[in-house]
């Protein structure tokens, strides 16, 4: 089973992505499973020491990957935010090993009229992903654990998913 990651900030539009990625590999007949890797970290509280339930995360995704590939999936599409080299390599480790880090970026103007829609009626929400977007992005930039980076603001979902079927060959 082969596994793709989809990167970049909050509002970069991963989820986005990853749908239109299922859309394209159905059409193509591509055995494949979507994960959303937000929803595998979802507890509160998290631990102090592991803010964005990592550890979690990780025992979640591992739990998935083998669920997926034993009902036969060809590919495994995960969205998700991956921080450094380090934790690529915890992400392989949980998937099998075979892993493709794919990152969305988009122009801050994009980032921040996604998130001022999405968080409508959670002006907390709003101020926390406001503050957290620029500052993921410079971590995103900083770690160099992408294999590719596609610049994806002028792009619709669809377009983005042959672009980057295309580099996940």
């Amino acid at each position: 089973m082969r596994t793709l990651l989809l990167n970049g900030t909050v509002g970069a539009g991963k989820t986005t992505a990853m749908d239109a990625l299922g859309h394209e590999l159905r059409r193509r007949g591509v055995r494949h499973t979507l994960v959303d890797v937000d929803g595998l970290r979802q507890s509160w509280p998290a631990p102090p020491e592991d803010p964005f339930h990592l550890e979690l995360t990780l025992r979640n995704l591992a739990a998935v990957a083998a669920n997926a590939a034993a009902a036969g999936t060809d590919r495994l599409v995960l969205a998700g935010v991956l921080e450094s080299a380090a934790e690529r390599a915890r992400y392989a480790d949980a998937v099998g090993g075979d892993l493709t880090v794919v990152r969305i970026a988009v122009p801050i103007d994009t980032v921040i009229a996604r998130l001022t829609r999405r968080h409508a009626d959670d002006p907390d929400g709003l101020a926390w992903h406001l503050r957290r977007a620029p500052e993921l992005a410079a971590i995103l930039d900083a770690a160099g654990a992408d294999d590719h980076v596609i610049e994806a603001g002028r792009l619709t979902p669809r377009t983005l998913a042959e672009h980057i079927l295309d580099l996940w060959k």
